[in-house]
């Protein structure tokens, strides 16, 4: 399509030279700008239509997620909640505490273990004090026959400097929390936990009840709900960290920032602050040469009288591959450009065959009147079929040929005539200017006839006005004779050169 704009701003001589190819392409021109617009248009309204369902999809996944993960937290909390209580009358009996430890997984397969523990010398004869009992073998898969292990150590660092402990004992609210994040947690299942405080008969915390979910079955569980094929859903704590994650290992070894650390693409941190900061929304980034668009979400859990709603400060997040949004589209798009270049193509041969036979009598035309123009005045025009311009166009040129044929026989005829007029004045004018040499010659002879009479009465005259008039009469007759007699002479010759004008005249008059 934009061929053709640079075609029609740089058009070869042949396609000047033709009509019919420079209004095809004219014509094709203004279509592509029309189809550029239409498909711009078009597909960026589609492109957000489809951006749009994928956020709708994606915000229904992540409810969808939530609501699982909180289902899991819920049921965790209501089971630790019924267990708490029937303990609570018993917590001067130490030897109890595993079992009710153990009576909590038995209650909930989802759980991964259970720890009971207390301020020092809670119980006098003791210094520290924890019941803790997890599951081995299959590490809480919710497999109902799991193995029990009882121990009263967790960790490598003592249960007074993990947060677990040290966080509900100072706040003496409950909340969930990752208990591995102030020890080297290699050899240790990574876990989520839910810290229940222990009030005392002064209503301070007296000790911790944690409840251990191990985040490779809850990972599986949230990793079900998917929008597309190749999207996972992920869910961050509030330092980054990991809670579920395709990659177990990223669960045990990683946080978000460490990708970035390592030398990921930027805008993998930058979606990752977003998250971490609680914000609601999507964006872009690229990691190991894919486009992926994140679409985030605070993690809210639903409000339940008597439940206690400390924020978990976690973000709820699917990684959605740019291709599975945005891959039949983008296939879409390229059979849409080859369909409008081949239209294009197509519509161009057929404008051009249509317009070439509608101009067909405008070459006849040409030809004809580069004919006339050589000279070829009787070149034929044949009638017109069409009734349109070009017809009428056909017709009037008919009748100028026809007109310029006849006015031309008419030039011909009159410088035909003229011609012959022009050899007649020709040969007039000769014998004009031969009749003039004629007159010259016989003036010039006339004159020096007249020359000698002239000068001897000349001569006469004035030897008469000298002569005395005591003189002698002869010679004074002589004189006079002689004066006479030329001036007889003059005369005659004078008569003659009227009678020969008079001639003249006549025959003049008579040629006329």
């Amino acid at each position: 399509m934009i061929i053709f704009a640079a075609v029609m701003l740089r058009r070869p001589k042949y396609i000047k030279k033709t009509l019919s190819v420079s209004l095809s392409l004219k014509v094709v021109s203004a279509m592509a700008i029309l189809l550029v617009a239409s498909l711009t248009v078009m597909l960026h309204y589609s492109r957000r239509e489809i951006k749009e369902e994928a956020l709708e999809k994606a915000s229904q996944t992540l409810e969808g997620m939530v609501q699982g993960v909180d289902n899991i937290l819920l049921s965790v909390e209501q089971a630790t909640g019924n267990i708490y209580f029937s303990m609570l009358p018993y917590i001067d009996q130490p030897d109890k505490m595993a079992s009710y430890c153990r009576e909590l997984l038995e209650a909930n397969p989802l759980i991964y273990g259970c720890a009971i523990a207390f301020k020092p010398y809670f119980y006098k004869d003791r210094e520290l004090f924890m019941a803790y009992v997890y599951r081995a073998g299959q590490r809480g898969t919710g497999e109902a026959d799991s193995t029990f292990v009882e121990t009263d150590t967790f960790g490598n660092i003592p249960y007074t400097e993990q947060v677990w402990y040290t966080n509900p004992m100072t706040t003496a609210i409950p909340s969930w929390l990752n208990p591995t994040e102030d020890m080297d947690a290699e050899g240790i299942e990574h876990l989520v936990t839910f810290c229940l405080p222990i009030p005392g008969k002064d209503g301070k915390p007296v000790g911790v009840m944690g409840v251990d979910v191990a985040l490779s079955p809850l990972t599986r569980i949230v990793l079900a709900n998917k929008p597309s094929p190749n999207s996972y859903c992920t869910l961050l704590d509030r330092e980054g960290s990991f809670i579920v994650h395709p990659d177990i290992d990223k669960l045990y070894n990683q946080t978000v920032f460490t990708q970035t650390q390592r030398g990921a693409d930027p805008t993998v941190k930058t979606a990752a602050q977003a998250m971490v900061k609680g914000e609601t929304g999507y964006k872009p980034f690229r990691m190991n040469g894919t486009d992926y668009y994140v679409f985030y979400k605070p993690f809210k859990r639903d409000v339940i009288p008597g439940r206690v709603m400390k924020e978990t400060g976690w973000s709820a997040g699917i990684i959605y591959p740019k291709d599975d949004i945005f891959g039949d589209y983008d296939s879409l798009l390229y059979y849409v450009y080859a369909i409008a270049v081949a239209s294009i193509l197509l519509l161009f041969v057929l404008s051009h065959i249509i317009i070439h036979r509608q101009l067909k009598p405008l070459q006849m035309l040409s030809d004809s009147a580069r004919r006339i123009a050589k000279g070829n005045y009787g070149t034929s025009i044949p009638d017109s079929h069409q009734k349109d311009e070009i017809g009428r166009l056909q017709d009037n040129f008919q009748q100028m040929q026809k007109s310029l044929a006849s006015h031309m026989g008419e030039l011909e005829q009159l410088s035909a005539t003229i011609q012959a007029r022009g050899d007649e004045l020709r040969i007039a004018y000769s014998q004009a200017q031969k009749a003039d040499r004629m007159k010259t010659s016989f003036l010039h002879n006339m004159t020096n006839q007249m020359v000698g009479p002239s000068n001897a009465i000349y001569d006469d005259v004035n030897a008469l006005c000298n002569v005395d008039i005591k003189a002698d009469l002869q010679e004074t007759g002589r004189l006079a004779n002689d004066i006479q007699a030329n001036g007889k002479a003059i005369t005659e010759l004078l008569n003659n050169l009227i009678r020969m004008s008079d001639e003249e005249k006549g025959k003049e008059a008579s040629h006329d």
